[in-house]
């Protein structure tokens, strides 16, 4: 059976996930998207634009790493659309353009029913209610490979409380955000079973494994 398994989720030095104020224009928040430079320059970040080169080194084999042996996703609602409540009709797609980067099945977490949405390269979204259904989904979808949850920082928690994730990548972006989404805020890990397993500092960042 494959990993519950969170990758290159990224959060500022004082502990939030995304910023502040999210919408439409600031789908990470205010100063939310300073959290990934470390991985716009990667090689892996140039491909899934469909442009050459990119970086190579730590931060690029963590994010290609974070790609391997994924058969399905989790997405919490908000990774998925600007806004909250039932569905205004079926136009809105995500963020990615008709070509996501999923590419597998991907289970999105809403209390509003929606049909599958079928997209390129792969990509079939499908909308669920409740984290353990989603999970349960998730895991038959994938088979022997991985489940990886892409976020945000409220699903990760989740998750995290429960015991399920396996595996967890961190990476600790060098800026302040102030206010916005907080991952592990409350959550006591030591508790939970977890470790660090590996770390790894670089120029832009510094990665961090917890697993059980």
């Amino acid at each position: 059976m494959g990993k519950l398994r969170v990758n290159s989720f990224a959060i500022s030095i004082d502990g939030f996930g995304a910023g502040p104020d999210q919408s439409l224009q600031s789908p990470l928040g205010l100063g939310g998207q300073h959290l990934h430079d470390w991985f716009f320059p990667t090689r892996t970040f140039q491909a899934m634009i469909g442009k050459d080169g990119g970086t190579t080194g730590p931060d690029d084999a963590f994010a290609a790493r974070g790609m391997d042996n994924v058969g399905a996703w989790i997405l919490g609602r908000n990774m998925f659309a600007p806004f909250r409540g039932p569905w205004p009709d079926d136009s809105w797609k995500g963020w990615w353009g008709d070509n996501p980067p999923y590419h597998v099945p991907t289970f999105v977490l809403t209390h509003h029913a929606r049909p599958p949405l079928e997209m390129e390269g792969g990509t079939t979204f499908h909308f669920v209610t409740g984290a353990e259904e989603a999970l349960r989904r998730a895991k038959a979808a994938a088979g022997a490979r991985d489940v990886r949850i892409g976020g945000g920082a409220a699903t990760i928690r989740q998750y995290l409380q429960a015991g399920l994730i396996d595996e967890m990548h961190l990476v600790l972006s060098p800026i302040l955000l102030g206010r916005g989404e907080v991952l592990l805020h409350g959550i006591d890990l030591a508790e939970l079973g977890y470790r660090c397993i590996d770390h790894v500092a670089t120029e832009r960042a510094t990665h961090v494994v917890i697993a059980k």
